[in-house]
């Protein structure tokens, strides 16, 4: 199990509920389809990482500074031994390798993942310094999708094709040394200099009134959702869900979208739209929330 799990960025999730209540723009949409590959690809890689077991720690997705410059790490790997470092690219297609340069085919040019990860280990390696630690540092360029193709890659860069990540991490395996108190005393260090929130978020103006308001379904996001007794129930992939979960995870999403909005069962209702009776949402709100306030001016604070 990571020492820290990995969770979707908050850009992410904010993206991800918009894109299904408005019409993003095309720039929004590209953004936001982006962001979910990379994720979708770390967490691919975080599947492998899992099952390493050596003596090691593993962090992810850590945003840092040092010396008032802001790196991104998406898996750390400490061993007794060496720290890795991996930038994990979820790139799909057929590149090729020209003149320092990376091109998806036929001509279109992409960032060069080695300009990230010889910033990130170089930032790292200051910070460990500042800490008192003289680690040795491995950096790698993962490519995790079985659909990508480099050509023309040096054998002298630090990547790890597809073909490869499996056989790497079965040689990261075979580290032999325990971990002392001191990788652990580290460990925590980074992930108390974690910054939770980027201040590179890019997310576009938004309006209540401009979402499509409704009950979502859980698996497949559509709308078409009816109710059934105590059941919601999605009429295009069949997948069911007891109303209280479905409300609360929309009461969630409407917190995420709209922070520091007030909760109360006239907006829930209006939000969640396909559950019919006031009454209702009042129950699972009384359940589920704090109270404030009496009759007209009553309310809904955080969560039990």
């Amino acid at each position: 199990m990571a020492y820290k799990p990995r969770f979707e960025s908050l850009e992410l999730k904010i993206l991800g509920y918009l894109n299904k209540r408005i019409v993003l723009s095309e720039k929004d949409k590209k953004h936001y389809l982006s962001l979910k590959k990379g994720y979708e690809g770390e967490v691919m890689f975080d599947v492998l990482t899992e099952k390493l077991t050596c003596d090691c720690l593993i962090l992810n997705d850590l945003l840092l500074k040092v010396n008032n410059t802001l790196f991104q790490i998406d898996t750390l790997i400490i061993t007794a031994d060496t720290i890795y470092l991996f930038e994990v690219k979820n790139f799909e297609g057929d590149y090729y390798y020209e003149l320092d340069r990376l091109y998806k085919r036929p001509k279109a040019e992409y960032t060069n993942p080695l300009h990230q990860l010889n910033r990130s280990a170089s930032l790292l390696r200051q910070l460990l310094q500042n800490l008192g630690y003289n680690s040795t540092i491995e950096a790698r360029v993962i490519f995790i999708n079985p659909e990508f193709t480099l050509y023309q890659a040096p054998l002298d860069k630090p990547f790890i094709h597809p073909t490869q990540v499996n056989s790497y991490l079965r040689r990261l395996d075979m580290a032999s040394s325990s971990l002392t108190g001191k990788h652990k005393m580290l460990a925590n260090k980074l992930i108390s200099l974690h910054i939770e929130e980027s201040p590179y978020t890019l997310l576009p103006p938004y309006t209540y009134d401009q979402q499509t308001k409704g009950i979502t379904c859980d698996l497949c996001l559509s709308f078409a959702v009816t109710l059934q007794g105590n059941k919601c129930a999605c009429e295009d992939c069949g997948h069911e869900e007891m109303v209280s979960s479905a409300v609360l995870r929309s009461v969630r999403e409407y917190q995420l979208l709209f922070p520091g909005s007030i909760i109360t069962t006239n907006t829930i209702f209006d939000w969640c739209k396909v559950i019919g009776c006031k009454k209702r949402i009042s129950r699972i709100l009384g359940r589920n929330y704090k109270m404030v306030g009496v009759h007209q001016w009553s309310h809904y604070d955080k969560e039990f």
